[in-house]
């Protein structure tokens, strides 16, 4: 079950606003809604689900209602109707005890601006809202020194805001929101007031946090190579309505409509989809195959070469046998482990098209995409970088080499 289900969720500015929700759900743009009754339509009818561990980006320009949304998550902003359901239970149901609770154990929150103390150390404004919930001196202590470590901040912990930068600012912030170990961290536009280069050591810092610590993050913003960078999930709004959602493959090859071609059209590819994107299924042979039967393989097969595994451990990449030097083995009389080429380009499944194009440039071969074991996961040609540059879907595309 998701940790995070929304349904119907809508939030309507003004006077009696419940009155517009019938007109939302009878098709009324948000133009004309307000034309007609004064009302402004902050979130219309969202629907989504967040899995537990993911990091899920609400992402669109000013005014499309991605803050609004991000604060009815806790009822920072009371819901206008709808549901969010955390766990299976509606947070619209809960009482202010229970909310107040819900706050401070399941859902924390790090803002755009940083909202420091400046009288207070980094570690008293880490451990402030540890303190406001009464837990004692030593303990929150602990916990909050725990949170500081996480985001690189140890020996820092006695300073004031004032003498830290910017993103060490924001550090503070983030260990403040993980200090009561949430179950879901809300991050408003937690980097866009960082220069280019810290928020980008930040998104990095983002995504190593979560995955030791594997928390689910609601993360908004309106950079759209920010939410590509970190999001396995994005969400992207349009006029208070979420237009399409997708991973960040999905967004940028098969956009829902023109105002997401739109969003997405200046978009450097390279920079954004990896090896696993491209990657198409090899054909393989084991050591102990001759070499007559790899040059069967290959004519049957219509290749010019077979990548070498050894099934006992997994599929482990030894190297690559060519038409050409399997042929010559056949007159020699050599076994298939006398012309295997150990050493050939390989990457990681995770390896950014843009740092494929020096190795591809230097080898004839198709690249090799093995896993943190040598794992033969798939291998890359040079067209299917291109067909991806060109925005086009690649036949047998980030097919996997399975075990069996």
């Amino acid at each position: 079950m998701p940790i995070i289900e929304i349904k119907k969720l809508t939030k309507i500015f003004g006077t009696d606003p419940k009155r517009a929700v019938p007109l939302l759900k009878d098709g009324w743009s948000k133009e004309k809604i307000f034309k007609e009754t004064k009302l402004t339509v902050g979130v219309n009818q969202a629907e989504f689900s967040i899995e537990t561990g993911q990091i899920f980006v609400i992402m669109g320009l000013s005014g499309s209602g991605k803050s609004t949304l991000v604060r009815l998550l806790n009822r920072l902003i009371e819901p206008t109707s709808g549901q969010v359901l955390f766990n299976g239970s509606d947070v619209l149901q809960m009482n202010a005890e229970q909310l107040r609770q819900f706050r401070r154990k399941n859902m924390g929150m790090v803002f755009q601006k940083f909202a420091l103390f400046p009288h207070r150390t980094v570690v008293q404004n880490v451990e402030y809202g540890l303190e406001i919930q009464g837990m004692s001196k030593a303990k929150r202590r602990e916990m909050a020194m725990q949170s500081l470590e996480l985001v690189g901040l140890k020996g820092w912990e006695d300073s004031y805001p004032d003498q830290l930068s910017g993103g060490m600012q924001q550090r503070v912030g983030l260990a403040r929101g993980l200090a009561n170990d949430p179950d879901v961290l809300l991050m408003d536009e937690a980097f866009s007031a960082l220069d280019p280069l810290i928020r980008k050591d930040m998104q990095d810092e983002l995504i190593e946090l979560q995955s030791k610590m594997k928390k689910t993050i609601v993360f908004i913003t309106h950079d759209l190579d920010e939410a590509l960078r970190i999001g396995d999930q994005i969400a992207l709004m349009k006029d208070g309505s979420i237009v399409q959602i997708g991973s960040p493959e999905e967004i940028l090859m098969q956009p829902a409509n023109k105002y997401v071609e739109r969003f997405v059209e200046d978009v450097d590819l390279s920079k954004i989809l990896t090896a696993s994107h491209v990657m198409r299924k090899p054909e393989t042979i084991t050591a102990e195959r001759g070499p007559r039967v790899a040059l069967q393989l290959m004519r049957d097969r219509g290749v010019s070469s077979l990548y070498v595994v050894d099934k006992d451990k997994g599929m482990k990449l030894i190297g690559v046998i060519t038409a050409e030097d399997a042929a010559g083995a056949i007159k020699e009389g050599l076994p298939l482990d006398d012309i295997i080429q150990r050493e050939l380009p390989s990457v990681s499944p995770d390896t950014l098209l843009n740092e494929l194009f020096e190795i591809m440039g230097n080898t004839r071969l198709p690249v090799a995409v093995v896993d943190e074991s040598g794992r033969l996961k798939g291998i890359i040609i040079k067209g299917a970088v291109l067909a991806a540059l060109a925005g086009n879907t690649v036949p047998e595309a980030g097919v996997q080499l399975g075990h069996s």
